[in-house]
């Protein structure tokens, strides 16, 4: 059964950092006949889920939504099964519950930033960013 768990929220003052880890389970990431793209979303209260970062973890491409670019690193460890999301110069408009995603398409780019092309979820890690 593939499962995602994600850790690694918190509460942490503007300006500071966090790093979120998704840990995969039920396949491997070097099995590369199936192509996987990891993506990262967020929630954040009495808003729609909005795309933030995907990777593709045959060749560790990257997509970053605009809200992402320059602050936000996505990157994964294959060793490890686990996509990691870098995340500095945190705002209190990044806070959210950020919840990991899988697809078997492989491919990145804009359109792997939207919920409905994922099949499988974690349950969401909650991050808290003070003013």
């Amino acid at each position: 059964e593939v499962q995602f768990v994600e850790s690694g929220g918190g509460l942490v003052q503007a300006g500071g950092s966090l790093r979120l880890s998704c840990a995969a389970s039920g396949f491997t990431f070097d099995d590369y006949t199936i192509g996987w793209t990891i993506g990262w979303f967020r929630q954040a209260p009495g808003k729609e889920r909005e795309g933030v970062s995907c990777i593709s973890i045959r060749d560790g491409s990257t997509y970053y939504a605009d809200s992402a670019k320059g602050r936000f690193t996505i990157s994964r460890d294959n060793a490890k099964n686990t996509v990691y999301l870098e995340m500095n110069s945190l705002e209190p408009e990044d806070t959210a519950v950020y919840y990991c995603a899988a697809d078997l398409s492989g491919r990145i780019g804009s359109w792997y930033l939207f919920d409905f092309k994922y099949d499988y979820w974690g349950q969401g890690t909650q991050v808290t960013v003070s003013s």
